[in-house]
């Protein structure tokens, strides 16, 4: 006990730190997030992902907190997922390079012998699929980390009610690094999460709740993976249902998330994120009752129910259409000649 709370409460301080003493380096090299008006340097993620496999891996080196069979090669492929995230924000990869990187890490990952082969071959699908949910939430000041705390206490709770201290320690430490880094992400940006952070974050709470969840039955089991990542679901499926009908690619950035259509909607930056991460709460909390015996499975039906309305209602706010890059830089190009033309007269 006393050692998670020292445990949780360096890798906050370390967090901060980092993220303070990477801002420098990283807008040195142009490490920046490009989709933000204002430069924001990415230097949240190497500091998350460095505080929590410091602080993990010194728990179980010094035999104080053992992470147990199976944690710490989570965490090693976590690590690896983290830095193929830093490369993809250096060099900015295609999207298939991740995707591939997450989906391998999964494989090593995922316990087959429990889950068997069917249930693990879906596990590995899943943890990569949220791992790429969670970089698509890194699109508003706050948002990610926030979520990120939320789900990694929840996560953190199921993992105590089946005593695998293990799992419980390595999600306080990844929620007390996003706390800290959360100090620099709050509304307006000072650092961002990048493909480094969110990737590492996404595969490590993925990786996670598989292991909670494994032996456990797979419906049961989907619906409270699905309450646990409640907003991140709701994401992907709203970027999906505006972008498959419209032939648009699922593959590109683009302002049509929930974070952005609830600004076009006149809903302020931070209430954004306020409001995204109580509905995360309400899914984390569903997802523990229904994990626990506390509450009946049909609390995961009611928060699929509200996710599922919030959905459809976001889905008919306007937003600009995602367009490929090369016919992005035409259209670019179209606008800045009618500018020109405009001037000239």
């Amino acid at each position: 006990m006393l050692y998670g709370i020292a445990a949780a409460t360096t890798a906050l301080l370390l967090a901060a730190l980092l993220t303070e003493l990477l801002r420098p380096p990283a807008l040195r090299l142009g490490l920046l997030d490009r989709r933000r008006r204002r430069a924001v340097p990415l230097s949240g993620g190497a500091a998350v992902a460095s505080a929590t496999v410091l602080v993990a891996a010194a728990g179980d080196a010094t035999g104080v907190a053992p992470l147990g069979a199976g944690i710490g090669t989570l965490l090693v492929a976590g690590a690896c997922v983290g830095a193929l995230g830093l490369a993809v924000d250096v060099w900015r990869l295609k999207w298939w390079v991740p995707l591939a990187g997450t989906t391998a890490a999964a494989v090593v990952v995922v316990p087959f012998e429990e889950t068997g082969v069917p249930g693990g071959l879906l596990a590995v699908g899943w943890v990569a699929g949220l791992t790429a949910a969670f970089r698509g939430l890194d699109h508003a000041d706050g948002l990610a980390g926030t979520v990120g705390v939320v789900t990694a206490f929840g996560a953190a709770v199921c993992a105590a009610a089946e005593l695998m201290d293990g799992i419980m320690v390595l999600l306080s430490v990844l929620a007390a690094a996003l706390a800290g880094f959360l100090v620099h992400n709050r509304h307006p940006a000072r650092a961002g999460l990048g493909a480094c952070g969110s990737l590492f974050t996404g595969f490590v709470l993925a990786s996670a709740v598989v292991f909670v969840r494994a032996g456990h039955g797979m419906g049961a089991s989907a619906g409270v993976l699905f309450a646990l990542t409640a907003v991140a679901c709701a994401d992907v499926a709203l970027v999906v249902l505006a972008r498959w009908p419209a032939r648009r690619p699922l593959a590109c950035g683009g302002p049509d998330h929930l974070g952005h259509r609830l600004r076009r909607l006149g809903v302020a930056p931070r209430a954004v994120t306020v409001l995204l991460g109580t509905g995360a709460l309400g899914g984390v909390v569903a997802g523990v009752c229904a994990h626990t015996g506390w509450a009946s499975g049909g609390v995961v039906l009611w928060a699929a129910a509200v996710a599922v309305v919030v959905v459809l209602a976001l889905a008919r706010v306007s937003v600009t259409p995602v367009l490929p890059p090369r016919q992005r830089s035409s259209t670019a190009s179209v606008q800045v000649s009618q500018r020109l033309r405009v001037e000239n007269r």
